[in-house]
């Protein structure tokens, strides 16, 4: 891919369908948004595979929680192993420890159970109790396409300085920023060099809605502007 990459939020077929006919690059496949997205059925990501040829980064998660017990890690590797059978390109997970530190061994474990599918650490960087902590353990882990960020637990907006902190100290070409992004920070963040953008709602009206193609695609525009 050369210029910028749109990763549009799917949750289902339809969804999938108009991401592509915008323009959009790759999908993120979630279930119950109402949960801030948790991981949908192998059956729901096979339908997308059959119908849109865009891949696939699918939600590793079963709660709105960041933690993990042996038990969530259990079930989440028998989950990763049909989601890959029904044709996940990738994978989107990450964990904090009780302290708020990231939980480098559930990770970890993680990264294993999908080796060697890439992966995105998804916005609980943004709720580390040290997010510059967060940030090193998270850039050195293998397979690593990604990081989802909007730089603040609030979104893009109160988190721009830290975005711009992110793109300075070289990690650029792995943040994924979304999580509240709108068109109004987009150029800013390609000043930073920041050339991954990740939107859900601003494709749809609301998440009980579809997503808009036209919107997308405005999109797509918006963020191959340099």
């Amino acid at each position: 891919m050369t210029g910028s990459l749109l990763e549009v939020i799917a949750l289902n077929v339809r969804d999938a369908v108009a991401a592509e006919q915008g323009g959009a690059d790759r999908l993120e496949v979630v279930a119950d948004m109402a949960a801030d997205g948790l991981s949908p059925s192998p059956e729901t990501v096979a339908a997308i595979a059959a119908e849109c040829p865009l891949p696939q980064m699918v939600m590793l998660r079963c709660d709105a929680g960041f933690a993990a017990d042996p038990d969530v890690l259990a079930r989440l590797s028998r989950d990763a192993k049909a989601l890959a059978q029904a044709g996940a390109a990738g994978f989107v997970f990450g964990f904090l420890d009780g302290g708020g530190a990231v939980d480098l061994a559930a990770t970890e474990a993680l990264i294993h159970a999908v080796s060697p599918l890439p992966w995105t650490f998804h916005r609980a960087v943004d709720h580390a109790a040290d997010v510059q902590a967060a940030w090193r353990a998270v850039r050195l882990l293998p397979n690593l396409a990604t990081v989802l960020t909007s730089g603040s637990p609030s979104g893009v907006g109160d988190g721009l300085r830290m975005l711009k902190t992110r793109a300075d100290a070289g990690d650029a070409s792995i943040v994924l920023a979304g999580g509240g992004l709108k068109p109004v920070h987009v150029p800013a963040l390609l000043d930073y060099g920041i050339r991954a953008f990740h939107v859900g709602t601003a494709v749809r009206g609301s998440w009980s809605d579809p997503v808009d193609w036209r919107l997308v695609r405005q999109w797509r525009a918006l963020v191959e502007r340099d």
